[in-house]
């Protein structure tokens, strides 16, 4: 979320009188997140979240769009897009694609304890088995195909040792592809951007409450245990170090497989999926950080931060305890 485009009041007032949100009252720029642009919006009916798409066109869009609504008609607690006198849910703001959501309740956390991690987590394969006969099908973009094309465009800013790692791990990911073993993991819709900042929190920090999962302008068909992989890495380490902390990684992986037992083959491929996430990320944010876009109140990420934690992944042990310690009472 940032803001590319400015999005006056007059803007949209002319916009809300495609919905049935009730009147104008206020508009916000968001300031948090690469992106899209994005405003919280008042009215006399709700809060909302009005998001203009900078990247995404008209015609990528339905399946981000149709998968909130999917998943919040199913009783998710995901955003529910607004759908227009028209019963259409994409509007037009300055050319670009624009939708209205209901805003979710509650708070990022930025130190989650054990119980965060577990509600989260619960929540994720929720996610993942309501979305299982979502009928749109659009790969995850951001995938093995986008590194390798992304990956020339931020070399000239890397050290040797840099590029070795990235020219190594892609590589491997390429490998384990060709293989055809990732064919053989449980597969689906997936958020892809399971991050801390984008799960929200009510009640208490010692009794929380899910307030919700935001910002679904990544997902795409992935292999479940990749989503998996991108919110350990977020949520469940030494963030000085990158380090996967025992407790809170044994967590997330027993409440989600409580919900959506993970197979063997996910287990066997655990940590090659860790890289993978790492990588993928490290990616993005150098390309993000290195090539921006120009935007009002844009605040790219430090690449180095998954730089670190991806020289991490490739140095651990490979961590058997996950298999001998997940099913355990």
């Amino acid at each position: 979320m940032a803001v590319f485009t400015s999005v006056s009041d007059d803007d949209a007032k002319r916009l809300l009188a495609d919905y049935q949100v009730g009147d104008f009252i206020a508009l916000n720029g968001i300031s948090a997140g690469i992106e899209n642009t994005n405003y919280f919006l008042s009215a006399t009916k709700g809060e909302y979240v009005l998001t203009l798409f900078e990247v995404l066109t008209h015609q990528q869009l339905p399946f981000y769009v149709e998968l909130m609504h999917w998943l919040a008609q199913k009783g998710l607690p995901t955003p529910l897009p607004q759908t227009r006198l028209d019963q259409t849910r994409i509007s037009t703001i300055h050319e670009k694609p624009t939708i209205i959501v209901s805003k979710l309740p509650g708070q990022w956390v930025s130190d989650p304890s054990l119980a965060h991690c577990e509600l989260a987590a619960q929540t994720m394969a929720r996610l993942h088995l309501a979305a299982k006969d979502f009928p749109i099908k659009q790969p995850n973009l951001r995938g093995l195909d986008w590194l390798q094309k992304t990956a020339p465009l931020v070399t000239e800013f890397l050290s040797g040792q840099q590029i070795d790692l990235l020219t190594t791990v892609l590589n491997q990911q390429i490998a384990l592809r060709d293989s055809g073993r990732l064919d053989k993991l449980p597969s689906g819709p997936a958020h892809c951007d399971y991050f801390r900042d984008n799960v929200l929190f009510a009640g208490t920090l010692e009794k929380p409450v899910m307030g919700g999962v935001i910002d679904f302008y990544f997902a795409g068909c992935e292999r479940w245990l990749f989503d998996i992989a991108v919110a350990v890495n977020d949520w469940c380490i030494d963030r000085s170090t990158g380090r996967l902390l025992t407790d809170k990684t044994l967590t997330w992986l027993r409440s989600y497989h409580a919900i959506r037992p993970l197979t063997q083959e996910e287990l066997e491929l655990w940590p090659q999926m860790l890289q993978a996430a790492a990588l993928r990320f490290w990616i993005s944010r150098l390309f993000d950080f290195y090539r921006p876009r120009p935007a009002e109140t844009l605040k790219p990420h430090d690449p180095t931060h998954f730089e670190r934690i991806l020289r991490m992944r490739t140095n651990e042990s490979p961590p058997t305890i996950w298999q001998e310690e997940l099913c355990k009472p």
